[in-house]
Parts: structure tokens; C-alpha cells; sequence
């Protein structure tokens, strides 16, 4: 089975030291849930993890081999999905899933999933929208809808919940649950919005220089 791990992670952004002696293991088909209150990290352990942040020591690994040593390998077994929903104002959903969909996959995905996917998020009669006449909460669907289409092993989301309806909330439940039972891997910085049986929970403020470590299985 797949692996992702991290040991002794240790990341400082603006002279401060985030967290430091940060480490885990991910197997296929599991989830890792970073909790924590704000500005404890969680944020920026997921920008260590894509490579867009670097870790001041520490490694990560892929099946026991570490990222670094083919970077390009690792960010294209990613999927990321920030704050920032990269939906553009010029654009309509269509275009902008399309253009996600050549730029990682190298072209347009199944017919099947494309439909599934525009289901689950209810993107059908927003197609030809342009982006700058989305809600927030319809940014948000289409970016995750992004991450659902891109086939991606593994999944870096933040705060995946933000500005969605009860409705979507469970679309993004069934799409991360679906993602874990085909073996994919998602690390998930959460504030309790995301529940899902089996996942692990990483208390990143934990690892802060005051912190008490703690890495627990969520049933």
C-alpha cells in the first residue's frame, strides 16, 4: 500500500517557529485530519506538503522515498485546494474546469466522471457562468470539483467546508469518501467540520515549541 510520511518536520515562516519535530503516516486509503486553533499551523503543514513552503528540517516520503528527490513526481500525484479557489472572473465553470483539466491531466477527463462530479456539486446550470457571478459557496463547489476530476493520489485541502451549504457539505463528504475507498490519501486541515470514520486527527498546535504532542485515530 502507499504510503505518505513525514518525520521530524519543522517549518518557520516570518521569524517564528510554527512547528518543529512534526511527524505521521498516511497509508492508502486513509485520512488525515489537522485540527487545531488558529494560526497553529495546519495552513502552512499543507503548503510544507505541496513543496510550496519549505520545511526548515525534516522529511517527507513517498513510499518511503523522500518527495524532494523527484519533486515534479511528487506535485503531480497532488491535488491542492487553499483559501484561494482559483475560479477566474473571465471565465465560465466549464472553462475553468477544462483548462484545470489540460494543465494537470494533460486533457479532459471520462465522460462518466465528468458528469458525476458536476452532479455531486449540483455545477450542471452553472456551466456557462463566469466566475466573477459566483457566490462563494458556488467558488468553492467548483474548486472542488477541480480536485475531484484531477485524479490526483493525493488530496491537500484547507478548509474544504468554508462558505458551503449543508447540502455541499455532504457532496464534499461523499467525494472524500469515494476518493478513500478507490486508495486515495486526503490530509484535511479541519475546524470539526469534516467527520469521517477511521481518519486520523493531528493536533498540528501540538507541535509548537509549547505544545503536548498528541496523534490520535478518530473512530
Amino acid at each position: 500500500m502507499s504510503l505518505l510520511s513525514a518525520q521530524s518536520l519543522a517549518c518557520r515562516r516570518g521569524g517564528r517557529l510554527v512547528f518543529h519535530d512534526l511527524g505521521f503516516e498516511v497509508a492508502a486509503g486513509r485520512a488525515l485530519l489537522l485540527t487545531g486553533r488558529n494560526g497553529a499551523g495546519k495552513s502552512t503543514l499543507l503548503r510544507v506538503l505541496a513543496l510550496l513552503t519549505p520545511a526548515q528540517r525534516g522529511e517527507i516520503a513517498w513510499d518511503g522515498k523522500p518527495v524532494r528527490e523527484d519533486a515534479e513526481a511528487w506535485r503531480a500525484r497532488l491535488a491542492w485546494l487553499g483559501h484561494a479557489d482559483a475560479v477566474k472572473g473571465d471565465l465560465t465553470v466549464r472553462e475553468t474546469l477544462e483548462a484545470a483539466q489540460w494543465l494537470c491531466a494533460g486533457g479532459p477527463p471520462s465522460r462518466a466522471l465528468w458528469d458525476g462530479v458536476l452532479a455531486r456539486f449540483d455545477l450542471v446550470p452553472l456551466l456557462d457562468r463566469p466566475g466573477r457571478y459566483l457566490s462563494a459557496g458556488q467558488h468553492r463547489r467548483v474548486a472542488l470539483a477541480r480536485v475531484a476530476l484531477s485524479a490526483a493520489t493525493v488530496w491537500l485541502l484547507d478548509e474544504p467546508a468554508a462558505a458551503l451549504d449543508e447540502a455541499s457539505r455532504q457532496s464534499l463528504h461523499a467525494a472524500i469518501t469515494d476518493h478513500l475507498a478507490a486508495g486515495g490519501i486526503a490530509v484535511i486541515a479541519t475546524h470539526g467540520d469534516i467527520v469521517l470514520p477511521g481518519a486520523l486527527a493531528l493536533d498540528v498546535g501540538a507541535f509548537t515549541p509549547d505544545g503536548t504532542v498528541s496523534l490520535e485515530a478518530w473512530a
